[in-house]
């Protein structure tokens, strides 16, 4: 099958879902996948739709994210080729399988207040689209025990969804957070009840991840393995870890980079965050500018494309994921570093590696916040846990306790 496709082919689709009661979220993941399949279509490993779908299906282990991909290629499949538009309201049978379809009307009402606020708050659509799902299943919980408004909702009710029964995990802090939000938000005429139930949740300690860092003599090995002409890594694979090196980048900011989005005169980078949506103006160091100049002018295909990176065979498109991260594990290859069964590689330990480099030298967290892009500050905490350099200066003596030589070597 030959893709040849615009937005304009899918116009009456997205206009007929729109008239047809269909929800914003749905309508914006089928224009997201919409925009995907435009931009990745001449590809040859895309063939079909069900080419596409099996590419994103590869790239999530979400089995709620699958589901969606195999929803949102079939509705494509089906107008595309042969005139049909979706049969059922919202998104057809499939999608009626979720918690928020076994609710209540009271309960569907709470869940469509948060939305209906988050979107007036201005809320990102993906903090709406995560948040929609953690709050119809406590709600639908909540049901299963007999509870047909907030009201009713008892704090050993609220507890026992947390502290989890029969062996089970307990919930981590980040889904008790993700709850929060719905019930700290105006819901309306539940608002009242949504904030009692805010406080039987309980404070749940967050889990401290082992959050993997760059060593010095790793570094220095990658650094050296970037600068030496004699690596083995062609242009485009050198100009990719250099870029991730020396600003942190993100892997999907790398993709979508655009020969627009650099000065050359100013020596800056401009992106906007494909996680955010927040521009970010990033300083282009003369390492990076060159290799991207080496690459732009001696290996870069010919092209029309306005991608920066593009792939080294016909029809030349735009890199995808795995393109990038087989770039970086050649990086690693060729400093001969985290080649071990189970070392961690791929691009965001790059990113580590910055936001740890910069806190050891002594640069203010707000500063690492913006050249990071963050939002949050607190999005900070997980990278400054491997500054390891200033940890050793707050830990405590192990001379008194009778511990082997080398059993912790940091």
């Amino acid at each position: 099958m030959k893709f040849n496709k615009t937005n304009d082919i899918y116009a009456d689709l997205i206009q007929k879902l729109k008239t047809s009661g269909y929800s914003k979220s749905y309508v914006e993941r089928l224009g997201t996948e919409i925009n995907w399949l435009i931009r990745n279509q001449n590809r040859e490993d895309i063939q079909s739709y069900g080419d596409a779908c099996r590419i994103r299906i590869s790239r999530t282990k979400s089995r709620e994210m699958q589901t969606t991909y195999r929803r949102v290629y079939k509705t494509l499949e089906n107008f595309d080729l042969y005139g049909k538009y979706p049969s059922g309201v919202y998104a057809g049978t499939s999608a009626r399988r979720g918690s928020y379809w076994q609710l209540n009307p009271v309960f569907r009402e709470v869940v469509d207040a948060y939305k209906d606020t988050g979107e007036k708050r201005g809320l990102k659509d993906t903090t709406i689209y995560k948040t929609s799902f953690s709050a119809p299943s406590f709600l639908l919980a909540m049901q299963k025990r007999g509870r047909a408004a907030l009201n009713d909702i008892t704090e050993d009710d609220v507890i026992s969804y947390f502290i989890r029964e029969g062996g089970r995990r307990p919930l981590s802090g980040g889904c008790r957070d993700t709850l929060a939000a719905v019930f700290k938000s105006d819901l309306g005429v539940h608002t009242e009840a949504a904030r009692q139930i805010l406080a039987y949740i309980p404070v749940i300690r967050q889990r401290r991840k082992n959050i993997p860092y760059l060593k010095p003599e790793e570094a220095d090995a990658i650094r050296n393995a970037l600068s030496c002409p004699d690596s083995g890594l062609c242009m485009r694979d050198r100009a990719i870890g250099t870029l991730l090196f020396f600003t942190g980048i993100r892997g999907c900011d790398l993709l979508s980079m655009k020969l627009s989005d650099i000065d050359w005169e100013k020596e800056e980078i401009y992106i906007i965050q494909q996680k955010t949506g927040v521009r970010l103006t990033l300083p282009m160091p003369a390492a990076v500018g060159n290799a991207i100049y080496d690459y732009l002018t001696m290996e870069r295909p010919l092209s029309e494309e306005a991608y920066i990176f593009l792939c080294r065979a016909k029809p030349y498109g735009p890199l995808s994921r795995g393109s990038v991260w087989e770039a970086v594990s050649k990086v690693y290859r060729a400093a001969g570093v985290r080649q071990g069964e189970g070392e961690r590689q791929g691009t965001h330990l790059f990113r580590h590696h910055v936001a740890s480099a910069l806190a050891g030298n002594g640069i203010a967290r707000p500063v690492i916040s913006e050249t990071l892009g963050h939002t949050a500050p607190k999005s900070l905490d997980c990278y400054l846990s491997a500054d390891i350099q200033h940890l050793r200066e707050y830990a405590l003596s192990i001379k008194p306790f009778p511990v082997s030589g080398e059993v912790l070597p940091l």
